[in-house]
């Protein structure tokens, strides 16, 4: 087995957390990379044991527009001080692997800049793609290439070019042997030749004991990029929008049936399809802003934990940071911390807590790295599965809903299970673990044979304090509408009368005799629905006015409801 096989990823973006500026002036260097230092200790107390960084070359703007292969971003530092991270990194006990941007390079980069100077006579004309003399491009060059992504920012390398494919492997081997990398993150994989990927595998062989490939694919069948022959990984990007949406919507079967096909992509094995897990990542939105109900958190990531495939965490959304894209911009995306900042958050942060427990129990389990996949139990709102490794059987159970609910599953025999995250032991009956799961959560279910387990659990109540922090939420969140409902009636109590309420009063009555479906979630409900049932719960509360009913019939925003009728108590 390598290293790869039992990783926790940890991903920076170095230019956006160190806070370099958005352009490079290639002015004298500024060691910004010696200030992430101190995040290495942070990367191993929450149980990562593995680092994927980058871009960090040289490079015009946002790191993808390489500029120089083998000098680190004047923006970051030099040379010396990368080597020297790595070294901090390993010492950590954690693997370090690199942005490799070999399908375009920046326009600066010499071979480019040598065909604007030579035109027709440049002995790199060919190392670029399409390069035609009769046509021109969006910087008035008198000549046409073809870029990537339809941004001449960056220029397609031809990878049939014997000199390109030399010169990118050297660049492999120079990395090695300079910073003593443990592998590479090949972006935009999913365009790359197929006969140049594999003779990158085959660098990756000589150059160092399990070498790491891993390539970002974004659709498609992972095992035409994912094999002996190319890749050793790719980026898992369907299970991060079965993850969020899968949630979302309630509904279960999105991601468990995601799984069932990679995995039998995989052929039944859980090595046959090595698969990078995320939940967001520098190229899309933060998980807390793709998530309607926050408290989704839980089984969000500890199903990313526990599925098959590799778990990543991007720098920030352990603390449960936001970013959105803004304009088409993706710098909010790839925002500057200072770690110092969140210094007590494995103290007073509960995500941070449940992602470090998380860490703790991957690291213990080694089911969860080589364990078979079996579906167990799946309805919209539940979802069971075990990981089997030899005679260990792990049970990992979540749910979705609002509210607690009980899942039934089989035990394989086993006879009594302790909660990683809870320290709960549960004793199975008829062949069958009983267990009760609350709202929003989940739970790694470890075996214990002869009153013991080789596995110990995480000794923080996680769930504990992740459920206390809901509750204190919910009643902040509760506060907060009440007032909001109690302000907005002073002050229509002290506005005159409206034009129009005539209108106003028809609507009233025509909400007043909507019939809430029953058994029906709020998701689903309409807008009329919604307001009946936010009047009811005032109902509840005492005597509802008639400019609380105004209030109420006022607000036609479905989300707004929803939060709204979620807020009572």
């Amino acid at each position: 087995m390598a290293w790869y096989d039992e990783a926790v990823f940890y991903h920076i973006y170095p230019l956006g957390l160190s806070g370099a500026p958005a352009d490079n002036h290639y002015e004298k260097p500024v060691h910004r990379l010696n200030d992430l230092t101190p995040w290495i200790g942070h990367i191993r107390d929450i149980g990562c044991n593995a680092l994927y960084i980058g871009p960090l070359f040289e490079s015009g703007s946002h790191g993808y527009d390489t500029t120089d292969y083998k000098k680190v971003d004047s923006r970051l530092g030099t040379n010396e001080d990368l080597t020297e991270w790595v070294k901090k990194c390993h010492e950590a006990g954690i693997k370090v692997i690199l942005d490799g941007v070999f399908n375009h390079t920046g326009r600066d980069f010499f071979a480019f800049k040598d065909i604007k100077e030579k035109r027709e006579g440049s002995q790199y004309r060919d190392w670029y793609c399409n390069v035609n003399f009769y046509g021109n491009n969006s910087y008035n060059d008198g000549f046409g290439y073809e870029n990537w992504g339809g941004y001449d920012l960056l220029v397609k390398l031809n990878q049939r070019n014997p000199a390109v494919i030399d010169y990118i492997c050297d660049v492999i081997r120079f990395w090695v042997s300079e910073f003593d990398i443990d592998g590479i993150r090949l972006d935009a994989a999913d365009v790359l030749d197929f006969d140049f990927m594999k003779t990158l595998r085959r660098v990756a062989n000589e150059v160092k004991p399990d070498f790491w490939l891993m390539g970002e694919v974004i659709h498609g069948d992972y095992s035409r990029w994912c094999n002996n022959d190319t890749l050793h990984a790719v980026t898992n990007y369907t299970l991060h929008k079965a993850l969020y949406s899968g949630h979302n919507d309630h509904n279960y079967f999105e991601i468990a049936h995601t799984v069932k096909r990679l995995y039998d992509m995989a052929g039944q094995n859980p090595l046959g399809l090595r698969l990078y897990n995320f939940v967001d990542n520098h190229d899309v939105e933060r998980i807390v802003n793709k998530l309607q109900n926050r408290a989704q958190l839980t089984p969000v990531h500890i199903l990313t934990y526990t599925l098959p495939g590799v778990p990543s965490v991007y720098y920030g959304s352990e603390f449960g940071i936001e970013g959105k894209k803004e304009r088409g911009s993706d710098a909010s995306l790839r925002p500057a911390l200072k770690i110092e900042d969140y210094k007590n958050a494995l103290k007073d942060n509960t995500l941070t807590q449940l992602i470090a427990a998380l860490g703790k129990v991957r690291k213990d389990v080694k089911a969860l790295s080589y364990g078979g996949y079996t579906e167990l139990l799946l309805t919209n709102r539940q979802y069971a599965f075990s990981r089997k490794l030899d005679a260990e059987n792990v049970i990992i159970t979540v749910n979705n809903d609002d509210n607690p609910a009980w899942i039934n599953v089989p035990d394989d025999g086993i006879g009594t299970y302790v909660g990683a995250l809870s320290g709960k032991t549960v004793n199975t009956e008829n062949g069958r673990l009983n267990v009760e799961i609350g709202s929003c959560s989940g739970e790694i279910w470890l075996p214990v044979r002869d009153g013991e387990t080789k596995y110990k659990p995480v000794k923080s109540n996680v769930i504990k304090n992740i459920e206390k922090k809901q509750k204190e939420q919910a009643k902040a969140e509760k506060a907060e509408n009440t007032e909001k409902a109690e302000k907005a009636v002073k002050e229509k109590s002290e506005k005159k009368p409206a034009k129009g309420k005539k209108a106003s009063e028809k609507d009233e009555k025509k909400a007043d005799s909507v019939k809430i479906r029953e058994g029906i979630p709020y998701e689903e409900m309409t807008i009329e629905e919604l307001q009946a049932a936010i009047l009811a719960k005032m109902a509840n509360n005492g005597p509802v006015t008639d400019q609380m009913k105004q209030t109420v019939y006022e607000n036609t925003h479905h989300g707004s409801l929803i939060n709204w009728v979620k807020s009572f108590r």
